[in-house]
């Protein structure tokens, strides 16, 4: 079969669906299909936030919004002034979904179901003829005059305009090498930290605000860091991980982790308030209860580390117990030994180079009339909706300069 398109989008994810029902909105005549390699679409966004879909997050200001992505921080200035989250709260809203803001500033369909945001996809490309092909897997591009050809398992395709929405899809990295293009090399992202360490053994689900250093490298980070069976994941982890990337691929995960569990405070700081503690307390056992804000279980294990006896009194604390305290609460040292997924929303730090790229209209400053959103270039960001809210903006932008 040899169907010409006026337009082709590759990839049957977030950005593609919203790319082809932005372009389909403004240019009606347009025939415009989606090739998805997979058995289903949106599968991805069916997953993502628990099933939820955490679409965007509160942030309303272009040049606040780009501070939440590791790569792509400039890049996504100019393109955020165009479309930003508040844009994407109405686009939603105009196309049938409310959305809600929870307290850490992450967005979710009212309904709570990621379903609300397929049904919302599906419907809309319905209405506006969009053909969707699944089960198409690309096996390679060619570039003729004024066309692009397009060859799938299932049968060859022309159009005007090509836009790739694959993701971290490597064969199509491969095919756009061979076309030209430079692909920074994918490394995770978003992961968690495999850590066995007797003073975190059995204290799974334990939460607490802390900040977080690479020992040796300029890797810093603070929030909540929640304690795991394999060891530690929470935002704070998974921010460490998003702007150590490439860092940590380097050190093939391994390295040991400084963990400051009051935060902001200095280990000489630390000290002070301990000594004060023994006077005020002193006929209290220390190993009783925190006086910190984190949880009573990690306390009794610090003061353990500290080689302090449970029995021990505030008062007979030596200056050396008091300074061995201090420096487990302020820079006790864990070692990292490997990552692990962080629930199904792996993300990947890599894609096309970004300087091959123009973001004033996300089309290919090598190749004409190829275009990209999403994940497919070298764009990623921490946890909180901000990876969907690029896709949005990247498939808005090339919805405007397609035509």
């Amino acid at each position: 079969m040899n169907s010409k398109y006026d337009i082709i989008i590759v990839g049957g994810g977030a950005a593609g669906f919203f790319t082809a029902i932005n372009i389909v909105e403004k240019h009606p005549h347009l025939k415009v299909a989606i090739l998805e390699r997979g058995k289903e679409v949106l599968s991805k966004v069916r997953v993502s936030g628990g099933g939820r879909c955490n679409v965007t997050h509160a942030c309303f200001v272009p040049n606040d919004l780009v501070k939440f992505y590791p790569r792509g921080e400039k890049e996504l200035r100019g393109p955020f002034h165009q479309f930003c989250s508040g844009d994407t709260i109405e686009w939603f809203e105009k196309h049938g979904v409310a959305l809600k803001i929870e307290e850490d500033g992450r967005m979710f369909p009212e309904s709570n179901s990621s379903q609300t945001i397929i049904d919302c996809f599906l419907q809309a490309t319905q209405k506006l003829g969009i053909d969707i092909l699944n089960s198409h897997s690309v096996q390679s591009l060619y570039q003729g005059d004024d066309y692009w050809k397009v060859e799938t398992s299932q049968g060859n395709f022309s159009c005007q305009k090509l836009i790739l929405t694959t993701g971290s899809n490597p064969k199509i990295w491969e095919l756009l090498t061979a076309l030209g293009h430079s692909i920074v090399p994918p490394v995770p992202s978003l992961f968690t930290f495999n850590i066995k360490d007797k003073r975190i053994k059995d204290l799974m689900g334990v939460s607490a605000w802390a900040s977080v250093k690479v020992k040796n490298s300029k890797l810093s980070a603070s929030g909540p860091l929640l304690i795991t069976h394999w060891g530690m994941s929470g935002p704070g982890i998974l921010r460490l991980s998003a702007w150590g990337a490439r860092e940590l691929f380097d050190k093939n995960y391994q390295f040991a982790l400084e963990v400051n569990w009051l935060n902001e405070v200095t280990t000489a700081e630390a000290e002070e308030q301990l000594k004060e503690l023994k006077l005020e307390h002193s006929k209290k056992t220390v190993a009783k209860k925190s006086p910190f804000d984190f949880p009573n279980r990690l306390w009794e294990k610090l003061v353990e580390a500290a080689a302090i006896s449970p029995e021990t009194k505030w008062a007979d604390l030596s200056k050396k117990q008091l300074q061995s305290l201090a420096l487990q609460l302020t820079a006790g040292e864990y070692q990292v030994n490997g990552k692990s997924t962080f629930k199904e929303e792996f993300v990947t730090a890599g894609g096309i180079d970004l300087k091959e790229i123009n973001f004033k209209t996300m089309e290919s400053k090598l190749l004409k009339d190829l275009y990209f959103a999403g994940e497919i270039v070298n764009v990623d960001a921490i946890t909180g909706g901000f990876n969907f809210q690029n896709a949005w903006t990247g498939g808005f932008i090339v919805s405007e300069s397609v035509f």
